[in-house]
């Protein structure tokens, strides 16, 4: 019994010190946020993918309704999880919620206005001042219904069509 609960010890230090590494290697790799590992890495693990693969440049400060604007103003928050549902509680003109994969991919859960997420969920208690839970399918239903004009525009869209 000793024994194992002396490499289960040993198996969380090493654990804790490849978690550190690699937020070490994030903070270094983005300066203009700070990794954590309070409940805000998963959060600025997605923004950071966002970041990349779309048309969003990041608040150097994070703000409480929205992460970043597009190249043509519009106010978008960064939603992530590795889980089945989104968090968040306050309405941001528009969302990009994105799945985290434990490889590093992701996938795209819903792209597009704040106001459709608010209208469809408004008979919940707490909608839109209230920390509330999202299913992932039913936010990938309502990302299908959104026009390519109202979502955040992927890079790689971007730059096929010359921008």
């Amino acid at each position: 019994m000793k024994d194992s609960v002396m490499t289960e010890r040993h198996t969380l230090k090493d654990g804790l010190a490849l978690v550190f590494q690699g937020i070490e290697r994030l903070n270094a790799a983005f300066p203009h946020r700070r990794f954590t590992v309070d409940g805000r890495l998963v959060g600025d693990i997605g923004e950071v993918i966002a970041e990349l693969d779309y048309d969003l440049r990041l608040d150097e400060v994070s703000q409480a309704i929205h992460d970043g604007t597009t190249s043509n103003g519009r106010r978008v928050q960064v939603k992530a999880t590795f889980g089945n549902s989104l968090t968040f509680k306050t309405t941001p003109d528009y969302l990009l919620g994105i799945k985290l994969y434990r490889d590093g991919s992701y996938e795209e859960i819903y792209n597009g206005p704040g106001l459709l997420v608010y209208d469809t969920f408004a008979h919940r208690r707490g909608i839109g001042t209230t920390l509330l839970s999202f299913p992932n399918a039913r936010l990938r239903e309502l990302s299908s219904m959104v026009s390519e004009g109202n979502r955040v525009a992927k890079r790689s869209k971007l730059a096929d069509a010359g921008a």
